[in-house]
């Protein structure tokens, strides 16, 4: 549980430093209270989708990942932002990323905030 609560806290902080750091990918609420819940409750879709859905993914594209020698890793981080997207807004979560390239950049950024707060955070090998 620990585990899970350490992982949920840094995809938000991910989704917030590209939420910051990017101008097409947006997060709107009335107050910041509103925006904090929206992006607790994105980061945990986000979890949930890379969690069920990028596994399935990136086996059916392995042949891709071999030939491009795992740079296709930024095309599936890009769509599991752009499903992310999709299903905030079908949710009526006040979460949007703007087009492909977009994501792309997202996914980018995510997974390098992601890569580093969890090596800096505790989990439960720890």
């Amino acid at each position: 549980m620990k585990n899970f609560l350490v992982k949920t806290i840094a995809n938000a902080a991910a989704l917030a430093v590209a939420i910051w750091l990017i101008q097409n990918i947006t997060l709107t609420g009335e107050s910041t209270g509103r925006k904090a819940l929206t992006l607790v409750l994105v980061a945990l879709l986000f979890g949930l989708v890379n969690f069920l859905v990028k596994p399935v993914l990136k086996l059916l594209t392995l042949p891709l990942f071999i030939l491009t020698l795992g740079l296709f890793t930024l095309v599936i981080n890009a769509l599991m932002l752009l499903l992310t997207s999709w299903l905030a807004e079908n949710l009526s979560l006040s979460f949007h990323v703007e087009g492909f390239w977009t994501a792309v950049l997202g996914g980018l950024v995510i997974s390098v905030v992601s890569w580093a707060l969890n090596v800096a955070l505790p989990d439960d090998n720890d």
